[in-house]
């Protein structure tokens, strides 16, 4: 005989046992599936990821030594461009004239202030560390007082939302867009205006340099000589290139007799040039990440996310222009109707 099966018994359901735990942003205990490694705390709000292992730090000191590399390469090449441009350009600009030469080395003062002092700012400041906040015991920490918060294992500390923890720096970093090594810093809240600074007077100081070593090197450069009697009953595509071919030899024939300030000149035009077409990638990608209201790092953990309102004001906030003119023209208006009739008063 067939045995009967009641439709409960058809099925079987397997529970996972609960365990208890502790929430480490207020101490309360939470009870959580055992196969549950992230969990929220309905409390404080902090998460907690039990998967998470702190890691050996042993690449910190080659880190280190990497960005100390950097930065001194870079603070080199700068002092080079500036002095060597001031040797190889300013004695033929001064030679054409003397008004001309003053104002190109006023340009060049300013320059030099500006692209040395944002980048003294963006790589010897702190990049901006999350504030501190109370955690660890259920009365110091109201409802929701950790909201999204989740545990640093290398700082031993709460981590908010906005922020990133940076190996090379050993430190977490407020709205961190990115470490850098040419700068030995990670550009994040406190100085990433003035990282984005720097890249614009590096890119406006190599297209004044890339200019001016072409406008020098007009002046020192050997005269061509070439000669184009051979070239006679030829025509087409074929003499374009052979008057080219010619042009370039008689070049490359005069290159070899420049003086040490063409040459230095010459050094001086293509490193701008190249650059100039890097740092000018860079800083539109910076600013259209601006202009997404998001870093970096939040792009790459939100690919394919739209959330975030591309507005120009993420740039007017951004760079701390908190009001718009507008707002000063009632004042000026008002201002003006003032003194209009005062004046009508007067007469």
């Amino acid at each position: 005989m067939a045995s009967l099966v009641s439709p409960q018994e058809q099925y079987v359901t397997e529970f996972n046992e609960n365990y208890e735990t502790t929430c480490w942003g207020c101490g309360l205990h939470v009870m959580i599936p055992s196969s549950a490694t992230v969990f929220k705390c309905g409390w404080c709000g902090a998460i907690t990821d039990e998967s998470k292992k702190k890691s050996d730090h042993k690449s910190f000191r080659w880190r280190q030594l990497r960005d100390q590399c950097f930065i001194s390469v870079v603070i080199i090449f700068m002092l080079f461009v500036l002095c060597g441009g001031v040797w190889a350009v300013y004695p033929v600009v001064f030679s054409i004239s003397f008004l001309w030469g003053t104002l190109h080395l006023i340009i060049t003062a300013i320059l030099a202030i500006v692209t040395f002092s944002s980048f003294s700012l963006a790589a010897f400041r702190c990049a901006g560390t999350p504030p501190n906040v109370l955690w660890g015991s259920y009365p110091t920490v109201g409802k929701g007082g950790l909201e999204n918060y989740s545990f640093c294992h290398y700082c031993s500390k709460p981590k908010s939302p906005r922020a990133h923890h940076c190996r090379s720096c050993r430190k977490c970093i407020l709205d961190m867009d990115h470490h850098c090594p040419f700068i030995g810093n990670c550009v994040g809240a406190a100085n990433h205006r003035s990282f984005v600074a720097f890249l614009m007077s590096a890119v406006l100081s190599t297209t004044y340099v890339a200019v001016m070593s072409i406008h020098a090197g007009l002046h020192v450069w050997p005269p061509l000589s070439f000669s184009l009697e051979s070239s006679k009953g030829i025509s087409g595509t074929y003499l374009g290139l052979r008057i080219l071919s010619k042009i370039s030899a008689a070049f490359l024939r005069s290159a070899l007799l420049l003086s040490p300030r063409g040459l230095v000149l010459v050094y001086l035009f293509i490193s701008s040039v190249s650059l100039l077409i890097g740092l000018s990638v860079l800083l539109w990608q910076q600013l259209s990440y601006i202009y997404q209201g998001k870093t970096y790092l939040s792009h790459l953990s939100s690919e394919g996310d739209n959330e975030e309102k591309k507005d120009c004001q993420n740039l007017v906030r951004f760079f701390g222009f908190q009001y718009s003119l507008t707002r000063f023209l009632p004042i000026f208006g008002v201002t003006r109707k003032k003194h209009v009739k005062l004046n009508n008063h007067v007469l």
